[in-house]
């Protein structure tokens, strides 16, 4: 009888030991990929990077997210990349940055042309040349899942700033169904 027990014991040991290693390498045994490595060692690299995202980086915390999406939002006939650096818990993505070579010679390095990096939950995708994300607004009693609220901005480039600039803001309902006031504003080319 105490064989079995120390067989399950030992079973159980051996699978707390793999869901722990699985949650500090961030939820995949998987290695990243040469994209991946790129953006961050840029990020790392980046003076402009803020010290909250570096440590994730090198403390394992967070990750550059797989899904690397490139589209010309410079206008400059170039790919650019969207990256996200994500965590492997409730956070999800925590910022998000676009890489390019604008207003430099095609085979020039990459450069963070805009940064966003104190989000939360957010989803960036490509609409057209703009870069739109989304984060959730919640209120008292909303779970992590299902936010009342959506906020949704747009971000174009100015060839000004050198950089993604808001364009549009406004409010959508969350997943739970609410339906708030939609409001729009628009932030001039600065």
């Amino acid at each position: 009888m105490r064989r079995p027990l120390r067989v399950q014991a030992a079973l159980a040991a051996l699978a707390l030991a793999a869901t722990a290693a699985l949650l500090v390498s961030g939820g995949s045994s998987a290695a990243p990929t040469k994209s991946q490595q790129l953006f961050r060692k840029a990020l790392l690299d980046d003076d402009k990077t803020t010290s909250a995202i570096k440590k994730l980086l090198r403390e394992r915390g967070g990750i550059v997210a797989p899904e690397i999406e490139f589209a010309d939002l410079t206008g400059d006939a170039r790919s650019d990349a969207v990256v996200r650096v994500d965590t492997s818990g409730a956070a999800g993505a925590v910022a998000v940055y676009v890489f390019s070579t604008d207003g430099k010679a095609a085979d020039s390095p990459l450069r963070a042309v805009y940064r966003s990096q104190q989000l939360y939950r957010a989803t960036a995708e490509i609409a057209g040349a703009a870069l739109v994300l989304r984060v959730p607004r919640y209120r008292e009693g909303d779970d992590v899942c299902c936010p009342a609220k959506l906020v949704e901005r747009v971000y174009t480039w100015s060839a000004a700033a050198k950089s993604l600039v808001r364009r549009s803001s406004r409010e959508l309902a969350g997943p739970n169904g609410a339906t708030p006031t939609t409001t729009t504003t628009t932030t001039p080319a600065g």
